[in-house]
């Protein structure tokens, strides 16, 4: 009893603060970038109403442009692409598409090599309904030797669209321009303005790209990128301006760069600025992960911008680096779901293949439970088919029944004269490689005689060295090779490699795969 006497006298002269034991506050809610993991550069985001929109490069992959939503910014589905047929006039370069809405018209703003001179400039295709694709209305915008990086802004009703020029010009400065755009977004009707010119004894030495622009109080602010983007000797950096009237003059922030890459996010950049209901800013831009680097492509990752009352700039939240963990915008949990699991006999949802848009669109359905994948047999490599590679490290099994006529196999593929794989045909299995164009057998042996499935398994680590294993029946994985393939020749400039399933050999014929299974660690 003493002991609660005490107890009760000290609660009646402490004050309240020490009395009563403070609330406990519920934890923090994080993410961990990437937030759309993958090779999805050059990030455009928009919000309608509660539902965010994503659209990135696809570059040399078809089919181009892919699309993802979110309700939180940080959970994101993959919706499809842009394009399920690739626009007549294009060719490949499929960067930097521009997502805008507009009285419930959905436009993007794409970038494009085109067919008769293989120069990139800006076309744009509209719908209403982004889960049924864009109708392409073509060309839009050609400006001397390159025009790309289009981005869209209203401004008092009027509609304008802003790009980089000169990039291919010698002896002329990098420029970002604007221009008027017809009241349906489809035409350029106004005269081009400057607003920013790149300076090149700077961190803008590479030029300035990239560019996003968004209002608030009385200014419009960009965010752009400068130097080189892309590939393994990148120093992207972002940098910001502002300006009282879009036509400028256009006032650069002393501080630039003011987001770098560090050891976790290599040479972040070119993304879009997107505010949520409670008007907080995010920053949807793509950089470089640290470990897998150049092997995964630069991924779609997401930065916080705050405000110094102060100065009337934008800072972000984190530092000048790109955070790897930080507080989730809606307070919800972020859930990883990379893996691809399917079984053909059983599919019920469409997998979102990708392939090379340089070579014929692959022939391939689901028959018979099986998925039927043609070999066109025009390039070494054959016909492929493939899955975004979400993480450098992961195990890819795919099940087949062998054939005497074509060479099915898991294979990393960079381009058309540079993939790697693991094959088997009835009574042989092959490890095979294509190196700048010339295919070589680094190893066969020959394959039990057996009508049953064989499962072909490829494991990666950290995207670049890569194990080979084969299982038959109900026997353990037996290891292919004695150490790992260097896959180091795989990736290209602003391309990633993909992961997935081909089909070769000189004879037509198609492969029979009756499942996939690709799970990441």
């Amino acid at each position: 009893m003493k002991f609660v006497y005490i107890g009760l006298l000290l609660s009646l002269l402490l004050p309240p603060c020490m009395a009563q034991p403070s609330k406990p506050q519920a934890p923090t809610v994080t993410y961990r970038n990437p937030v759309i993991a993958g090779d999805f550069a050059d990030p455009s985001v928009i919000r309608v109403g509660t539902t965010y929109y994503a659209v990135g490069t696809s570059s040399e992959w078809g089919p181009a442009y892919p699309i993802y939503t979110s309700t939180d910014l940080v959970n994101w589905s993959y919706v499809g692409p842009v394009f399920a047929s690739l626009p007549e006039w294009t060719m490949g370069s499929y960067w930097a598409p521009e997502l805008f809405h507009r009285n419930g018209i959905f436009y993007v703003y794409y970038t494009a090599r085109r067919k008769s001179d293989k120069r990139s400039y800006i076309g744009v295709a509209t719908t209403r309904d982004l889960r049924k694709g864009f109708t392409d209305h073509g060309l839009l915008l050609e400006w001397t030797s390159e025009a790309i990086d289009a981005f869209i802004i209203e401004d008092q009703g009027k509609l304008y669209i802003t790009w980089k020029a000169y990039g291919l010009d010698k002896g002329k400065a990098i420029e970002l321009l604007g221009a008027e755009l017809s009241p349906d977004g489809l035409k350029v009707t106004g005269k081009a303005f400057t607003l920013l010119t790149a300076e090149p004894n700077n961190w803008e030495a590479g030029g300035a790209e990239g560019q996003a622009i968004f209002k608030r109080g009385r200014y419009f602010y960009m965010t752009y990128s400068g130097n080189a983007c892309c590939g393994a000797n990148c120093n992207y950096q972002v940098g910001l301006a502002r300006a009282e009237k879009l036509q400028g003059p256009w006032e650069k922030f002393a501080g630039n760069p003011v987001l770098v890459g560090d050891d976790t996010w290599k040479c972040p950049g070119h993304g879009t600025v997107v505010s949520t209901p409670d008007n907080r800013y995010f920053y949807l831009h793509h950089a470089y992960n640290g470990v897998d680097f150049t092997q995964t492509g630069r991924q779609g990752v997401l930065s916080e911008l705050v405000w110094n009352n102060q100065t009337g700039w934008p800072v972000f939240r984190y530092g000048t680096a790109t955070p790897a963990q930080a507080e989730s915008p809606a307070k919800t949990v972020q859930k990883n779901k990379r893996d691809v699991t399917v079984d053909f006999a059983n599919q019920t949802t469409d997998v979102p293949w990708v392939w090379d848009v340089s070579q014929p669109k692959p022939a391939f359905a689901v028959e018979s439970g099986a998925l039927q994948l043609q070999n066109t047999g025009s390039q070494p490599a054959g016909s492929f088919l493939g899955l975004v590679i979400k993480n450098g490290t992961y195990l890819l099994s795919a099940t087949v029944d062998p054939k005497p006529d074509v060479l099915q196999s898991v294979s990393l593929y960079g381009d058309a004269k540079n993939a790697l794989g693991l094959g088997v045909r009835e009574g042989t299995l092959e490890l095979w490689q294509v190196k700048d164009g010339v295919r070589q057998v680094l190893k066969s042996q020959p394959l039990p005689a057996t009508s049953a499935p064989v499962t072909l398994q490829l494991k990666s680590r950290f995207g670049q060295f890569y194990d080979f294993y084969w299982i038959l029946g109900g026997d353990k994985p037996k290891p292919f090779t004695s150490s790992p393939v260097d896959g180091a020749f795989l990736p290209r400039w602003d391309r990633a490699p993909r992961v997935g399933l081909s089909v070769s050999g000189e004879q037509q014929g198609s492969g029979s795969v009756r499942s996939v299974d690709l799970r990441y660690e």
